[in-house]
């Protein structure tokens, strides 16, 4: 009797686990099929976007023109001139903007990119700060050795620059002693 109900045992276990492959085994066909449907459905709209571009009223509906449209004028870009050649901002006449400041250049003197130094060798500038300093106008060791408080913090808001970090890291003591070195 004891083998008898073992055996059955056995066979239940078996049972159940078929079961439970078919029923896993149609679970994953109906949610694939409806994974599929959904993906059929979205590239039946794109399709259709695709096929609507050649259509003249469909073409006001896109916010980008077609690609055969390009050519014409009014699609061109146009580039808003920021600054002059010494860095210093360009003003277009919207009064709600804050004017940028403007570096005063008496105090520490001009430069351009042929007298330019290694500015990366001041602890705290990296390549990114050296570009957006001369993208200013400051090049050289001399000019950041002769920073005042104010040209400090024009230098800072001009470059979007922590506040107090070119203080902090005493900028001008090293382009002092760097300088010196040349």
């Amino acid at each position: 009797m004891l083998d008898f109900l073992n055996e059955a045992n056995w066979w239940c276990l078996l049972l159940l686990l078929v079961l439970a492959f078919l029923l896993g085994w149609f679970l994953s066909k109906w949610a694939r099929k409806n994974k599929y449907k959904l993906e059929l459905e979205e590239c039946k709209r794109q399709n259709a976007k695709l096929r609507n571009m050649g259509n003249a009223k469909a073409k006001t509906t896109f916010s980008n023109p077609p690609i055969s449209d390009t050519s014409k004028p009014d699609n061109e870009i146009k580039a808003i001139k920021t600054r002059d050649h010494g860095g210093v901002a360009v003003t277009h006449g919207d009064s709600n903007k804050k004017a940028a400041p403007t570096l005063n250049f008496d105090s520490f003197g001009k430069a351009d990119a042929s007298d330019q130094d290694d500015l990366k060798l001041i602890s705290g500038v990296g390549p990114f700060i050296e570009e957006k300093l001369n993208g200013i106008g400051i090049y050289t060791f001399d000019q950041i050795s002769r920073f005042t408080k104010e040209d400090i913090d024009t230098v800072t808001e001009l470059i979007k620059f922590f506040p107090g970090r070119i203080e902090r890291d005493k900028w001008t003591k090293q382009a002092n002693k760097l300088k010196q070195q040349k």
